[in-house]
């Protein structure tokens, strides 16, 4: 880092001390604040998000990674067999591309957003289904995408399989030769498992350590895991870090992939408090191994937050809120990554 680097870190951190929130056109933006500490800061998006200007300008200006939420997925990309449509997908790529971002590719195997037609196979068929679409689509995006998931929310609650119908025809090898599969169709790009409430630790993290471990130990090609963090405000399990690091010491990558923190309605000012307090311990958890690769957010605003859907009386959930204006959790986003 050059001395003309350190003088400019010193002024952001002297002027993000004197302001609630850094200016608009302040010299880092989380992004390249991100950058300096060797991680990425990505949002996940939709295409139907692409023409809202407010919006894409504070995503072209923060973020260097976007994650299609639903565009990669199964009932968007192959909703009839064999019938591919790539058309959102390719349109988050070609945006990406265009603003030097990188695309994590968001799911090639999940037990949600399937359509009927694969539910409906039998064991055998199934699987060739599930292998033939995941070479087709990684195929199409190889070299576009710096990551896949591969395999999405594999447990259940305890850290036992989930009882998916992929589980329920295929077993728990579906896992390892979906893994397979995605790294023969692309062998550049970086294949993680994707799990929900497993940040700290407890049965769950557990339960996916083992698996990993048992992966692993089988010659699976798995990279990484992805810690989606979908947080309810104040309730962050404490020894987040070190959880991830046992996963590190694996030697896996890890990333928060779908950061959020929900907070009960109506917001006020101590939750808006609580909520950046909660942002800072997952994005400083990050900065603590070093093999965490960077932290997505699920969406950055609450214009387009799902979470209102998912739990009707909870939201606020991002660091921007409807009006794609920055709240506290901006903040403390910015200052933690600046070394606070």
């Amino acid at each position: 880092m050059n001395g003309r680097t350190v003088t400019l870190i010193t002024a952001v951190a002297t002027a993000a001390s004197l302001f609630a929130t850094p200016p608009a056109d302040a010299a880092m933006t989380l992004g390249s604040l991100a950058a300096l500490r060797g991680k990425h800061f990505g949002a996940g998006i939709d295409v139907g998000q692409l023409g809202d200007v407010p919006y894409t300008t504070v995503l072209d200006r923060e973020f260097t990674a976007v994650t299609p939420t639903d565009a990669m997925k199964w009932d968007a990309t192959e909703p009839m067999r064999n019938q591919f449509n790539y058309t959102y997908g390719d349109r988050i790529v070609a945006y990406a591309r265009q603003r030097d971002m990188t695309v994590q590719g968001h799911t090639l195997v999940w037990h949600s957003q399937v359509p009927a037609w694969v539910q409906s196979l039998d064991p055998t068929r199934l699987r060739e289904a599930m292998i033939y679409h995941i070479d087709r689509l990684a195929t199409h995006y190889r070299g576009a995408v710096r990551a896949w998931t591969v395999v999405n929310e594999p447990l259940d609650g305890t850290g036992g399989y989930r009882t998916s119908f992929f589980y329920q025809r295929l077993g728990a090898s579906y896992i390892a030769d979906a893994f397979r599969a995605a790294r023969a169709a692309d062998p550049g790009a970086k294949l993680y498992i994707s799990e929900s409430d497993a940040e700290g630790f407890g049965a769950k993290s557990t339960g996916l350590y083992n698996l990993v471990r048992s992966l692993l130990a089988e010659g699976v090609p798995v990279d990484g895991v992805a810690f989606q963090g979908h947080m309810a405000a104040g309730q962050v399990p404490g020894g987040v870090a070190q959880n991830f690091q046992r996963f590190a010491d694996l030697g896996l990558d890890v990333v928060i992939s779908e950061l959020d923190v929900r907070v009960q309605q109506p917001r006020t000012a101590a939750k808006d408090a609580q909520q950046a307090a909660d942002y800072t311990t997952m994005v400083r958890a990050c900065l603590t191994v070093p093999r965490c690769a960077g932290v997505t957010l699920w969406t950055f605003s609450d214009k387009y937050s799902k979470i209102p859907y998912s739990f009707p009386s909870q939201g606020s959930a991002t660091p921007w809120d409807v009006n794609i204006q920055p709240k506290p959790a901006y903040t403390a986003i910015y200052n933690t990554l600046l070394g606070g």
